[in-house]
């Protein structure tokens, strides 16, 4: 309902009257540099670890909130005493010299503001946003189970990174193993299909007679020269026609 209130009071206010807004856009900025370099030199990254956020920058989201909010207020209040003024007839007192009122008015309470902020900032950022020094989130607790120096840090890191490379070479080695096994089983299906021909041929042999395989592929070599030769015969008999 203020944020209404202040949309209709813009119709109302002479336009040569300063907006309160600027004066609020200027202390925003000043305090905001302040705390982003207070920010800078006491980051509290272990308290960042554990709220998810820094506690600066809570604090500083809480004193804009206040701020917004009291020139809500401020705003509000400038438009009821516009409206009463208007209704009094033959007034005197014109609508910039209240602007100047509300301006006074507003820089002397953010004065006050701005003392008890502080002091509630450093409540909060010393006893409510802080992790003690002897305390430990659960994700750091085997710090303390498992203590060591800087020099076996480094010792530490240096074997996690023998056992990278140790792991990089086991899978090179797995790679190459499944290859060749995969090449194996190409090997022994082919080994299977001769061997399947070979039953086969024992099977024919068995079928004429052969009882056994060396004897009936004995014969199959011996009726393999005997055609060949009978083959080279003929060759040399079909040249000589030809010759003669």
């Amino acid at each position: 309902m203020q944020r209404g209130r202040g949309a209709r009071r813009e119709s109302v206010l002479r336009p040569e009257a300063i907006p309160a807004r600027r004066i609020l856009e200027f202390f925003t900025v000043k305090i905001n540099i302040a705390k982003l370099a207070k920010m800078s030199v006491d980051p509290m990254t272990y308290e960042a670890q554990f709220f998810g956020f820094t506690p600066q920058t809570c604090m500083l989201r809480i004193y804009i909130a206040f701020q917004d909010y009291l020139f809500e207020v401020m705003q509000a209040v400038e438009q009821v005493i516009l409206k009463k003024l208007d209704g009094i007839p033959n007034c005197e007192i014109s609508p910039v010299q209240i602007r100047k009122c509300t301006e006074k008015f507003l820089c002397f309470m953010k004065g006050r503001f701005d003392n008890l902020f502080v002091k509630m900032e450093q409540l909060f950022l010393q006893w409510i946003l802080r992790i003690p020094p002897n305390i430990l989130l659960p994700e750091d607790k085997s710090q303390e189970m498992h203590p060591y120096s800087e020099e076996e840090f480094h010792l530490l890191q240096k074997e996690i990174e023998q056992l990278q490379e140790t792991y990089k070479t086991e899978l090179c080695t797995k790679q190459a193993l499944l290859a060749e096994l995969e090449e194996q089983k190409i090997v022994q299906a082919k080994l299977k299909q001769t061997l399947a021909l070979f039953d086969e041929l024992e099977n024919v042999g068995r079928a004429h007679g052969t009882s056994d395989f060396k004897e009936s592929l004995v014969f199959l070599v011996q009726n393999s020269r005997k055609l060949q030769n009978i083959r080279d015969n003929v060759e040399k008999e079909s040249k000589r026609l030809k010759i003669s």
